[in-house]
C-alpha cells in the first residue's frame, strides 16, 4: 500500500465520523487514516479487500510502537487473518477488531487514559 502524504503531528481524538472521512484536531480528512502515537496518517486503504499485513507497515515502523492496535474494519466486521495476526504478534502488538464507529470511541477513551493505542480506521458513509 502506498501511504499518502497527509499527516497530523501529534495525537487527537476522533471528533466525528462518516460521508467516507473523519474529523479532529479542528481538521476533516476524506478516506481512512491510522492514528499512531507520533501523528495521524491518511491511509490508502478503501475496503477490507485492499487489507494485507502490507497495508499496516505504517505501525510496525511507528516511533514509539503502541500496545494495542483498533482496527476499524468500516461497517462489517470479518475475521482478522492468520497473516495479519501473525504481523501484529511478530511486532508485539495486540489488535483487536471492531467497526469503525466503536474503533473511534475506544480510541477517544483509551486515548484519553494515556493509553499506548494506534487505530486503523476504514472511512464509511
Amino acid at each position: 500500500m502506498e501511504m499518502k502524504s497527509a499527516r497530523f503531528p501529534g495525537t487527537a481524538p476522533i471528533d466525528a465520523y462518516g460521508n467516507g472521512g473523519f474529523r479532529f484536531a479542528e481538521m476533516s480528512h476524506r478516506g481512512s487514516i491510522i492514528c499512531l502515537p507520533d501523528g495521524i496518517i491518511a491511509w490508502d486503504v478503501t475496503s477490507l479487500d485492499d487489507i494485507s499485513p502490507a497495508a499496516f507497515a505504517p505501525v510496525f515502523k511507528a516511533g514509539p510502537k503502541p500496545e494495542l492496535f483498533l482496527f476499524g474494519m468500516g461497517e462489517r466486521l470479518k475475521p482478522i487473518s492468520a497473516g495479519i495476526r501473525l504481523a501484529f504478534l511478530d511486532h508485539k502488538i495486540r489488535i483487536e477488531a471492531m467497526d469503525t464507529g466503536a474503533a473511534a470511541r475506544t480510541y477517544n477513551v483509551l486515548l484519553l487514559e494515556g493509553r499506548s493505542v494506534a487505530a486503523g480506521l476504514l472511512a464509511v458513509s
